[in-house]
């Protein structure tokens, strides 16, 4: 018994096998060290060069080109051919390739996402119904993350396909604001009341152009705009402190806000 196994660990780990094994080992130490100087050299030149999205998408390429060429490599040394490999998979290969048809086409959308230069990570984005600020640009799709802290991932197919709304790819936008007044109230008084706003909010862009303006008639009230620019970063203060100063300056006029009321009469 003890002979045979001798044997047979003799027969299967032969000197040429010993020799592949050998020659597999040495040549994937050689593909890593290769591939983590070459990253190396890229991350310090390209880094600083290259936006994020893109920097990003070129170290994953460069990731999975050194393992393909490491598969083939190994493939090579144990005299696979692939062209064998992928004959012998027959049906199998004709399924995988329909069902890749998707990732192909994630792919190539990932590569005009980038060249048309449509969003970048950091950015506030809106997809269809997904709201959220751009994680990451991969090959296949958008990482998305939601206000209320939650990752969606928006193949990059869609992403083309679909309107895409960039909240954050202009340094400043318009916020228009909403107030109404009572029929009550004079209008005009209530008109220049509301335009004098801006000029006691600091986080608003001062040499732009803001207008207060009617907008109906509405069921509790006459309804106003008050149209104003920021810069992205400072919406939501911007937004708390054009809220407050409306009001203030209401009060201060003897303006009122009207709101939606109930009367309930009991019959005794």
């Amino acid at each position: 018994m003890e002979n045979s196994l001798i044997k047979l660990i003799k027969e299967t780990f032969t000197p040429k096998l010993i020799s592949n094994i050998i020659s597999v080992v040495v040549g994937l130490v050689i593909f890593i060290l290769l591939y983590l100087l070459i990253s190396m050299i890229y991350k310090k030149f390209a880094k600083e060069k290259l936006k994020a999205q893109t920097f990003k998408l070129i170290a994953k390429i460069l990731k999975y080109s050194f393992f393909v060429l490491a598969v083939i490599y190994v493939l090579g040394i144990f005299n696979i051919k692939i062209t064998a490999l992928l004959g012998a998979a027959g049906i199998a290969g004709v399924a995988i390739g329909f069902a890749a048809q998707t990732s192909f086409s994630n792919i190539i959308s990932g590569f005009f996402i980038l060249s048309e230069k449509s969003l970048k990570i950091g950015d506030y984005i809106t997809i269809k119904d997904v709201s959220g600020t751009v994680d990451s640009i991969d090959m296949l799709s958008v990482k998305i993350k939601t206000p209320d802290n939650q990752m969606v991932r928006v193949p990059n197919e869609t992403i083309i396909k679909e309107n895409l709304q960039n909240t954050s790819f202009y340094p400043t936008r318009r916020l228009n604001v909403n107030v109404s007044i009572s029929y009550d109230d004079d209008m005009e008084k209530a008109l220049e009341v509301l335009s004098k706003v801006p000029d006691k909010c600091s986080c608003l862009i001062k040499d732009s152009e803001s207008f207060a303006y009617y907008d109906g008639f509405g069921n509790s009230g006459i309804n106003l705009v008050l149209s104003v620019f920021l810069n992205n970063s400072d919406l939501i203060t911007a937004k708390n402190q054009v809220y407050i100063e409306i009001k203030k300056a209401f009060d201060q006029a003897n303006i009122q806000i009207p709101f939606a009321q109930l009367c309930v009469k009991v019959n005794q």
